[in-house]
């Protein structure tokens, strides 16, 4: 018996029910949650940006309107949308993760939830949302935004409403999209439709809001990973 294989019996099968027990532990929390809605953004976002404030108000218009505002759980655009959501009583949901350096959870968040993968936290972001706000951010913004761009795309999940907020950060890079992917045939046509791009609060509250009319009461929500 080889080192690899050693290694396998004493480590992975305990991994396999560490992840496992993430999934069970989230899954039984936020069925009980209700619709919600992600908000992405910087964790580096301090409280006196415009999109902090933004953020803040978005998130209490959606709380208002019954919808969960779930987050990463850290600082900065996570802290301002769970922020907004406690300001009138909703439900706010911090998923958080555990990094060496640099994130804590915010103290914003009334339904916190802490993994430590990575991936069974993007698959609880996904499950529990109806739509999802990206404010600007890094790698892990991009990353989160494309990812669930994909799953829109290929239809793995619902057509939901996906906003890309604020229009000076994101317009570079969908200049490079029209320009690159778009014309040079590495996206089908109408894939650039996916999304809407705005810098009005109100514009993407109403957004999600005319979704859930569309689709029913909060049972009838078609489900991600259905």
């Amino acid at each position: 018996m080889n080192d690899t294989t050693l290694s396998f019996i004493k480590e992975d099968p305990w991994r396999i029910f560490r992840i496992m027990a993430e999934f069970v532990d989230s899954f039984e929390t936020l069925s009980q949650v209700g619709p919600g809605v992600t908000i992405f953004g910087s964790a580096r976002t301090s409280p006196t940006d415009p999109y902090y404030q933004a953020t803040v108000t978005l998130a209490k218009g959606l709380a208002k309107h019954k919808l969960a505002v779930i987050t990463g759980g850290g600082p900065g655009i996570m802290e301002a949308a769970n922020r907004g959501a406690t300001k009138v009583k909703g439900k706010s949901v911090g998923l958080n993760i555990e990094l060496p350096h640099e994130q804590a959870g915010n103290r914003y968040a009334n339904i916190p939830i802490n993994f430590h993968y990575f991936f069974s936290r993007k698959v609880c972001f996904v499950k529990y949302s109806i739509g999802f706000v990206f404010m600007p951010g890094g790698f892990g913004t991009l990353d989160e935004f494309f990812e669930v761009l994909t799953l829109v795309q290929t239809g793995r999940i619902p057509r939901f409403p996906l906003i890309l907020f604020g229009r000076e950060y994101w317009t570079g890079l969908l200049k490079w999209m029209r320009a690159t992917l778009d014309k040079g045939g590495f996206i089908s046509q109408g894939d650039l439709n996916l999304f809407t791009i705005t810098d009005d609060p109100e514009e993407a509250i109403g957004i999600i809001l005319d979704y859930e009319r569309k689709v029913g009461p909060p049972e009838v929500v078609p489900k991600a990973f259905a």
